[in-house]
């Protein structure tokens, strides 16, 4: 497993990275949720190792420190129960931002990597990059509750738009004051029972408070309008 994930931690990735993250401004928290102990988490070790080499490719505030901060929370540690629980993360590997509003659930890497990277730094500067008209309708009109699943594969070119802008739709909602939204972009080969459950046949597939919205990535205006519409009051 490690020597097939290699060719992530050349120096070439290394100077990507740290061109991709160079605009970050404020520090981010990443949360990084594995168990040592479940030989069955067969990318925990390599999603950890790869969060630690995205911070190490980060940029450093003052003080010399990366602005982005990798929390590694194992649950082989007795102590790592509270963040499980308020995070409400039940699978590993999981990769959270804001309190698990915006994660990952299994690998973010391969394609997804990319999305990772723009999420960071979009968190950093504050900016999600929606329509003026999307973040309005996040403030005035989604005051129910949505969960959105984007079912990815890292091999999927276009599942990160998908991932991003489910993402920044959760941002917003947490820019507002109500976090009512939780956007898991769902890797479906270590989830197959949630790929069954959707019955996916490709990627991207979009979820919707548990219903199938889209396959493939939705325009923004199509998006919103559907969370708006499935959001439970």
């Amino acid at each position: 497993m490690e020597e097939e994930f290699e060719e992530l931690f050349t120096d070439e990735v290394k100077e990507a990275l740290e061109d991709a993250l160079k605009d970050m401004k404020n520090p981010v928290d990443i949360y990084v949720f594995i168990d040592s102990n479940d030989s069955e988490c067969h990318y925990c070790d390599v999603t950890k190792r790869f969060l630690l080499f995205m911070r190490d490719a980060a940029p450093k505030d003052s003080t010399g420190k990366s602005k982005l901060k990798v929390h590694v929370v194992d649950r082989a540690d007795p102590s790592s129960s509270t963040l499980f629980k308020e995070f409400k993360v039940e699978r590993v590997p999981t990769v959270a931002f804001i309190k698990g509003y915006l994660r990952w659930t299994g690998n973010p890497l391969g394609e997804e990597i990319r999305a990772l990277v723009e999420t960071t730094v979009r968190l950093s500067i504050g900016e999600s990059g929606l329509s003026e008209e999307t973040i309005n309708a996040i403030k005035e009109k989604l005051n129910g509750w949505v969960k959105i699943e984007t079912v990815v594969t890292p091999s999927c070119p276009y599942c990160p738009y998908a991932a991003l802008m489910a993402h920044m739709v959760a941002f917003e909602a947490c820019k507002a004051g109500k976090c009512n939204v939780l956007s898991d972009v769902v890797e479906a080969y270590e989830n197959q029972d949630i790929a069954e459950k959707y019955q996916v046949m490709s990627v991207p597939t979009i979820a919707i408070n548990e219903s199938v919205e889209f396959i493939g990535v939705p325009y923004e205006e199509q998006f919103i309008n559907a969370i708006l519409e499935k959001q439970r009051l």
